[in-house]
Parts: C-alpha cells; sequence; structure tokens
C-alpha cells in the first residue's frame, strides 16, 4: 500500500464505505491520511462508577450487568439499556434511543470502556449516560481496545455518510500502521529552523495526538503537528506561486513602448485629471509593459476609485503599439456596462469598440468576430464569449480581466493564448483581504488605488425599517427637489433576474403613480434589450428621469455625479460586498450622499451586515468582515472561484501560518540551499499540485 492506493483497498473500507468517502472528496490512502479532525475531546478521565459526579465528562471500565428494552404507551422510541457495574459497587445505566440494534452486541458478562456525560435521573435515583461511547475490551483484559475512543485524547471527525467518526478512527489507525514511512518532501533547512516534526510524526499526532497533549493548542490549531501540516499546505501553494511568477518573467513578452505619441493620446483621452493613486498604479503597470517579459499584474481598487479608466490608459499604450486590447468581464451586464463606458472614454481619440456576449444572434456574433480577426476593432469587450475557440485576434496584446476571482485560471490562460504572450491585467471592484489575495492571485503582482477622486465625501448610511419606508419616499422627495437625482434599487432573489424584474416594475408602476406622481421615474433591468438600457441609462443622466428604479444591474459600472441618494430595498437579502457596490454608485459628484438600506425581516446575520454597512465605508474593512462573516468560497461568489482547495489550513484562522509560508517559499526559489532541492520541489509540485489544490498545472 501506498499514498495513491484507493481507498477501497484499504483494509476496513471496501467498495461500500469507499463511495460514500468519495462523496466528501476522499478518494486515495492520502486523502484520507489528510482529512484532519475538526476539534479533539479529552476521554482520558477515567474513574470507577463509585467516583463520577452528574455533569462531568468521564471514562469508565465496566462490564454489562444487566440489558433492557423499555415500552412507551404513546409511542415506540425504540429505547435500549444497558445496566453496567465494575465492581466498587457502584452502578450506572446506559440509554440508547432506537437503539434495538445494540441487543446482538451488548450482552451480558461482556467488558466495556465507556465515555459520555454523567447524567442523574430522578425518576429511578441511578446515574445514566445517553448514548454513551463505548469500545469492547478484549478478553485478556488488556484496554488496547480501548486506546481509540476512551481513555485519550480522542479526535473527532466530520461524518460522511454512514461513515460515523468512530469508524474513522479505527480506519486511519490501521492505515497509519500499514503504510510504510513517507518520504518527507519539506525542505530539511525549512524544518529545522522552526523545529517542525517530520511528516510521519506530525500524521501520527494529528490523528492520535499524544497523551501530555495540551487540548486547548489542538483546538485552536496550533499543536506542533497541526502547525506543521498547515505550515507545508501553505509552503507547497506559495512555493508553487512563486515558480508562476518566476516562468512567466523568462516569457518573452511584448516590450510597449512608452513615447510622446502615447502619452498624447492619454491626455486626449482623460475625462478628468487623475488622482496621484491613479498615477502611481499607470507608472507600475507601464513599467510592466515596457519590460520584455509580460506583466501579470492584480489592479485593486475601492468603489469608485477609478480602476477602468486607468486600464483605459492601458489599452492605449498598447492600441498606439499596434496591439489590441481585449477586456473581459464574468456577466453581459458588467460587459455591456464596461462596452458603453469605454465607447465614450475613446470618443475623443476615435477608438472604436467592440461587445462580443453570449445573447447576441449567430449573424450579430459573426459580424463582431471578423471585425476582431481582421483589426478593424482594437477594443474587444466582451463575456466567456471572447474565449470561445472561433474568436481569433488580429493582434493580441494586452487582456484585461474584471472580477477574475469568477474565472477560473484555465479561462485566463484561455484569453491569453489568443495572442502571443500578451499583457495581463486583472481588476477587482471587490476589495480582497491580503490573505485572501496571496492565495487566489499569487502569482500576480498587485497595485491598489487606495485613494478616491478629490472632493468626494463619505456616503452616510443609515437604516430603515420597511415600516418608516414613507419617512424615506418624503427624504427622496426633499432631494429630488433641491435638484439631486434618486437610485431604487431592488434584489435579485435565488439568482432569478425575472423576478427581480418583476418586483422592480412592480414598484416602479407604485412610485410612478402613488408616491412620486410629479417626478418622472425611469426603470432599469437586465432584461431589456442593450439598446434600451442604454437609453434608459443615458437618460438618468442627463436628468430627464429624477428617480431610478433598478435592479442589481446598476452595481457596477455607472457614474451619475448629480445622483446623491441610494435606497436599497430588502436590503437584509444583499450580501456585504454588493450592497457595497451599490452604494458607490452614489457619492460621486460635490453634494452630500445617502444609502438607506431598508429591511423587513431580520436574522442575525443580516443584522451583522447591516450594522458593519452603517458603521463603516472602508471597503478593505467590510471585505474582512464579508470574509468573516461567509468564508473563503462564498466571499468569492462561487465555489468555482480559483480558490485552492485545503485540507488542514484555513485561510480564516491561520493568516499568519500563511505569510510565513509564502515568505519561506519565495526566499526557497529565489535562493534555494542547493539547485538538486529546488529540482526536488518541482518534481514534488509536478506529481501533487494539481491533485492537491485543485488548481490548473504549474509550469
Amino acid at each position: 500500500m501506498d499514498l495513491s492506493t484507493p481507498l477501497a483497498y484499504v483494509k476496513g473500507i471496501g467498495p461500500q464505505r469507499a463511495a460514500q468517502l468519495e462523496a466528501k472528496g476522499l478518494q486515495t490512502a492520502a486523502d484520507l491520511l489528510y482529512y484532519a479532525p475538526f476539534r479533539y475531546e479529552d476521554r482520558s478521565n477515567v474513574k470507577p462508577l463509585s467516583a463520577l459526579a452528574p455533569g462531568e465528562m468521564a471514562t469508565a471500565l465496566v462490564e454489562v450487568r444487566e440489558v433492557h428494552t423499555p415500552q412507551f404507551k404513546r409511542r415506540d422510541l425504540g429505547m435500549f439499556e444497558a445496566v453496567f457495574g465494575d465492581g466498587s459497587g457502584a452502578r450506572l445505566t446506559g440509554k440508547w434511543f432506537h437503539g434495538q440494534y445494540l441487543r446482538n452486541v451488548l450482552t451480558p458478562g461482556l467488558r466495556l470502556a465507556i465515555y459520555g456525560k454523567v447524567e442523574f435521573d430522578s425518576y429511578t435515583r441511578e446515574l445514566t449516560m445517553l448514548h454513551p461511547e463505548f469500545e469492547i475490551l478484549r478478553d485478556d483484559g488488556e484496554e488496547g481496545d480501548a486506546s481509540l475512543h476512551t481513555g485519550r485524547i480522542v479526535p473527532i471527525y466530520e461524518a460522511a455518510g454512514k461513515v460515523s467518526t468512530r469508524m474513522f478512527r479505527t480506519i486511519l489507525r490501521r492505515l497509519l500502521d500499514d503504510l510504510p514511512p513517507l518520504e518527507d518532501a519539506l525542505p530539511r533547512h525549512i524544518r529545522q529552523a522552526w523545529k517542525l516534526p517530520d511528516l510521519n510524526t506530525a500524521l501520527r499526532e494529528l490523528h492520535f495526538p499524544a497523551p501530555e497533549s495540551d487540548l486547548r493548542l489542538l483546538n485552536t490549531f496550533r499543536s506542533p503537528a497541526q502547525f506543521r501540516m498547515i505550515f507545508e499546505e501553505f509552503f507547497w501553494l506559495e512555493t508553487g506561486m512563486a515558480l508562476k511568477r518566476g516562468n512567466a518573467r523568462t516569457e518573452m513578452g511584448i516590450p510597449f513602448e512608452l513615447n510622446d505619441r502615447v502619452r498624447e493620446k492619454i491626455k486626449a483621452m482623460l475625462p478628468f485629471k487623475p488622482t496621484t493613486a491613479q498615477k502611481r498604479v499607470l507608472g507600475e503597470i507601464a513599467r510592466d509593459m515596457a519590460s520584455p517579459a509580460p506583466m501579470s499584474r492584480l489592479l485593486q481598487g475601492d468603489v469608485g476609485s477609478g480602476k477602468t479608466i486607468v486600464a483605459a490608459q492601458a489599452a492605449v499604450i498598447a492600441v498606439e503599439n499596434g496591439y489590441q486590447a481585449a477586456l473581459l468581464a464574468p456577466t453581459e451586464i458588467l460587459a455591456a456596462q464596461h462596452f458603453f463606458y469605454l465607447r465614450k472614454v475613446f470618443q475623443p481619440i476615435e477608438y472604436p469598440v467592440a461587445l462580443l456576449v453570449g445573447s447576441m444572434s449567430r449573424k450579430e456574433k459573426e459580424s463582431v468576430k471578423q471585425l476582431i480577426e481582421s483589426g478593424m476593432v482594437p477594443i474587444a469587450v466582451g463575456t466567456h464569449a471572447l474565449i470561445e475557440q472561433d474568436v481569433a485576434f488580429h493582434k493580441l496584446g494586452l487582456a484585461i480581466i474584471d472580477e477574475q476571482h469568477r474565472f477560473g485560471v484555465l479561462q485566463r490562460r484561455a484569453l491569453q493564448a489568443k495572442g502571443v504572450t500578451p499583457d495581463v491585467l486583472v481588476m477587482t471592484a471587490t476589495p480582497i483581504p491580503r490573505t485572501l489575495a496571496l492565495t487566489i492571485f499569487g502569482d500576480l503582482d498587485t497595485s491598489v488605488i487606495d485613494e478616491l477622486p478629490p472632493g468626494r465625501k463619505p456616503i452616510q448610511t443609515v437604516h430603515k425599517t420597511s415600516l418608516e419606508i414613507e419617512q424615506v419616499w418624503s427624504f427622496v422627495k426633499r432631494e429630488v427637489d433641491a435638484g439631486r437625482q434618486a437610485y431604487v434599487v431592488y434584489p435579485v432573489i435565488e439568482e432569478s433576474e425575472t423576478q427581480a424584474m418583476k418586483a422592480a416594475q412592480k414598484a416602479y408602476e407604485e412610485l410612478a403613480r402613488d408616491v412620486f406622481p410629479t417626478l418622472k421615474v425611469g426603470l432599469m433591468h437586465g432584461r431589456l434589450p442593450t439598446e434600451e438600457k442604454e437609453r434608459v441609462m443615458e437618460a438618468f443622466k442627463q436628468g430627464e428621469a429624477q428617480i431610478l428604479v433598478s435592479t442589481t444591474v446598476i452595481e457596477v459600472g455607472v457614474d451619475v455625479p448629480n445622483a446623491s441618494v441610494m435606497v436599497i430595498e430588502h436590503a437584509e437579502r444583499f450580501g456585504l460586498a454588493q450592497i457595497h457596490q451599490l452604494r458607490g454608485r452614489v457619492g460621486r459628484g460635490a453634494a452630500q450622499s445617502h444609502c438607506i438600506l431598508v429591511t423587513d425581516r431580520m436574522n442575525d446575520a443580516a443584522r451583522e451586515r447591516i450594522r458593519t454597512l452603517v458603521g463603516s465605508s472602508d471597503g478593505f474593512h467590510i471585505a474582512e468582515i464579508d470574509l468573516k462573516l461567509r468564508g473563503p468560497g462564498e466571499f468569492l461568489g462561487t465555489r468555482q472561484s480559483g480558490l485552492p482547495a485545503f485540507r488542514v489550513g484555513n485561510l480564516l484562522r491561520d493568516q499568519e501560518i500563511l505569510e510565513l509560508a509564502r515568505r519561506e517559499a519565495v526566499a526557497f526559489v529565489e535562493s534555494p540551499p542547493a539547485t538538486d532541492e529546488l529540482d526536488q520541489a518541482k518534481r514534488y509540485l509536478r506529481d501533487h499540485w494539481q491533485r492537491r489544490y485543485g488548481l490548473a498545472l504549474i509550469a
């Protein structure tokens, strides 16, 4: 047997249990070894029955004296009872609901080790344990059989189908005993520097801690064995990322020329004076683009910080050097918004922009594809439709990917493959905490726009219940009378744009007819044709409509400086990041702006979200809270998010270990103690990368 042995062939498992384990993602002996307990219980408190006290968790070595199956008048609860004794003169009754299956297991005279919470039964005046854990002792009286489940610190696993935590303990003990010693791939100098236990010791103590182990450390995942396993998982991920970065820098890219013509074009295009942060970030991008190595850069920035205009300037550098630029967005709505924005931005310098999305007719798609392939359009914007096989670029030099965490790494590669090592700029309007950024974007250099345009005032956010809606509409009317404009947003419920559209349509009719009969109210939703969306937005921008009722289609990319109020109905149904994005649609002019969160019924999680938004406008702080509330997979909006699958490590709990592992990995790749050690590490990663992290293979 070795680590690649399928679980069906591991002793004590078999095909049926193997199928249940596979549903949990466990397929091989290695998967099972790295399936860490989620907590530990101290069952080392072994006492005679006469010394037990109600309320304590305890282990006792006992003999079965009697068994009963009590009957109840009202209904059959399937109760099974066993009376235990141990020679101390005291008795204890074990009780199991629906426990008839134990009739043929627990028979009088059988010796057991039992563990559970001691209770006092006021009806029988005796001590009891409800559903105690038990282990049958061998006839020779040795306690070896009990050592897995009682009389020690015991690991507790998440069950997999009918494979219980108890079965996991038994199977893992056999597996650890049957496997030959494993080779430890973690570089020795790192193990020595951080006094990490070797792999075999760490695995054994991860599952079966020594009696003297500190339970507090175990349950906070900071025992030496756990620390080593978490560190190792992060170390190999970060080593792989560092190697990818290094490989990318050795490839031949496009050394874009930054001359006066490029600078004049950028000046002619810019609709406003850039901020200091925008200038700094553009400088970092321009240096990367001038380099002969391909650019791989992440551009982060809070709502309204101007990421798209920076990306547009990068596109000018590519186009003025005779290349094309492509912008890939995760949804048609976002792609359309980018298309409208870029078409307007590039108007002064007469760059045509093309849009390619899946909902277009076949004829429209073919026409756009021909324009892209011929080089007639220098800028192409689109969804996944841009990376389909039949889309060919004339000369792609810059790939801009928006909200990249919604794409897999392979999709990023597919767009890059449309050109000869084009530069890649990844944008995200979702501020991503550093820990998460290191794991998703560890192969990218990072730029952060950490400054909002001048004159912007912080948006005042308040919470109102649906009972106070009249106050809300009165406030909106006052703002509109003062010459301002307002958004009223309705949520997409259960990802159904149709339901949201109906809710928005109904609200639009009520607001236009009953609440604001003297005002012009507009309606915007995802099902409107592209030209209609553009017409509605243009009318709102020009002030022809004072109130815009919308679904979340206005989440990103809409810029109306005169809009000073955002009312978000059913705010409890939105995520933190989504509301933060939405309220970023106001506060773009000099006037004080307001975001009003209107809620109906709220659970505890919704209360926490609303409290966070009212108290803070810092996107990175909000992202940290969001990450804690939802966990990494949900935070990114999809579980297929390019996020590596960790078996022992936890991004929320183990941030400092990730930082340490990253420093060690970067130092190891940049200056390994010996060439053969780095070669060994590369071989290890080639064999384990995809299986271990669920990510695309590294070069």
